[in-house]
């Protein structure tokens, strides 16, 4: 995602239908205004306008917007006395990804117990193979070079 000054987002990627929380520290902020709302719309036609007030903290302004599944997000801020932060008139505007869709499971009934056994068994052997591997590396030098001695106990 293009980094915009002073606007910033709790992820890496805005995805579709997903919940973000953006921050943002620019001129209203600067500015000490008492209250900022964020004005915010979907795609080229700033679709779905909604304005929101934002909580003042001391990283910013933050609030939580609900993405929707339409290409861009578009917004811009306003404070009490109706003066507008609006990117020089370009308005901030970033782009909604798709959500990945490899990870949906498309039938519920796929992981059946016997799979899950299959899961389980497996991880229980990739764990004993590790400590196996562990145990080799660790001793099999001390055993070779005749530094190993076993505890014995009195």
């Amino acid at each position: 995602m293009e980094l915009i000054k002073n606007i910033f987002f709790n992820t890496d990627k805005l995805i579709e239908n997903s919940v973000v929380k953006l921050s943002y520290t620019g001129e209203l902020f600067q500015d000490g205004s008492n209250e900022v709302f964020i004005h915010y719309g979907f795609g080229i036609n700033w679709e779905n306008i909604n304005e929101k007030k934002m909580e003042k903290t001391e990283l910013g302004y933050q609030c939580e917007i609900t993405l929707l599944n339409v290409g861009t997000f578009n917004f811009c801020f306003k404070n009490g006395e109706n003066k507008w932060d609006n990117n020089n008139g370009n308005n901030y505007v970033f782009n909604i990804e798709k959500a990945p869709t490899e990870l949906v499971a498309l039938n519920t009934n796929s992981i059946s117990i016997g799979n899950a056994r299959k899961l389980r068994k497996s991880y229980i052997w990739n764990k004993k193979i590790r400590l196996a591997v562990y145990k080799i590396i660790t001793y099999l030098p001390k055993i070779i070079s005749g530094n190993y001695r076993r505890k014995v106990s009195e």
